[in-house]
């Protein structure tokens, strides 16, 4: 009697692990039955916002005279683009930046023999922040102006921004998160499945590029402030269960 009951009481336990083991295995499998898919957005825009960086220096063997020469450019300048249109909380004008300049002499056989000091050079730089982008273009083409006027105004090439960025990468998300779930679909009533529940999504890299340009995507995202026109990209990794 007691061998009997320990043959069935085996016997069921061996039954139960199986069921168990072929559940577990069922869900295993059917776990792993999902789409891969990467949504892409894109979207061109023109850039709202212009910077526009300029220096320019004094050198006087006097820091007096020097730093003299200096502000009485920097009063023309501002002059000069407060009558082209600019306005005064358009401008950063920095802090002076003060270099000892020195001159080296050197023996024959190339050492250091003297140094003699040659003088101060001041330099200060002005940047120009502005929504009146055609009017900062049209400025910075025409500074010629202030050399004129005997000022050496060194001009960068003005860098073109956009104020709603933040705005501008929500809408793409949204529209690559259903380009990814499109395409899911498709994948999966091409195999005769139908599309579950989103297990798992992760953005891709954010790309600022100018438009109809061939610049190359980098792995940590390009930033063009080179072009007035410029396109928005961003990617969106996704997975979803198939039912």
């Amino acid at each position: 009697m007691r061998t009997y009951i320990s043959a069935s009481i085996i016997a069921v336990a061996l039954l139960i692990g199986t069921f168990v083991l072929a559940g577990a295995y069922k869900y295993k499998y059917k776990d792993k039955k999902r789409i891969i898919v990467t949504g892409l957005a894109e979207k061109d825009f023109v850039s709202d916002l212009i910077v526009w960086n300029c220096n320019y220096n004094k050198k006087s063997m006097d820091l007096r005279e020097a730093y003299a020469a200096l502000k009485k450019d920097e009063n023309a300048i501002r002059q000069y683009l407060t009558e082209k249109g600019l306005k005064e909380n358009e401008m950063i004008f920095s802090s002076v930046n003060i270099n000892k300049e020195f001159e080296y002499s050197y023996s024959n056989t190339g050492q250091l023999s003297s140094t003699t000091f040659a003088g101060y050079n001041l330099v200060q730089t002005v940047k120009i922040e502005s929504k009146n982008i055609s009017l900062v273009e049209k400025v910075s083409r025409e500074i010629t102006g202030l050399i004129e006027m005997g000022i050496e105004l060194n001009s960068n090439a003005p860098e073109y921004y956009y104020s709603r960025l933040s705005e501008l990468k929500i809408d793409l998300l949204s529209k690559a998160s259903k380009d990814a779930k499109d395409r899911a679909e498709s994948i999966a009533e091409n195999a005769g499945s139908s599309l579950g529940e989103l297990k798992y999504a992760n953005m891709g890299v954010f790309q600022i590029t100018g438009k109809n340009s061939n610049e190359n995507f980098s792995y940590g995202g390009t930033f063009n402030t080179s072009s007035k026109n410029k396109t928005a990209s961003i990617t969106l990794r996704t997975e979803y269960a198939i039912d």
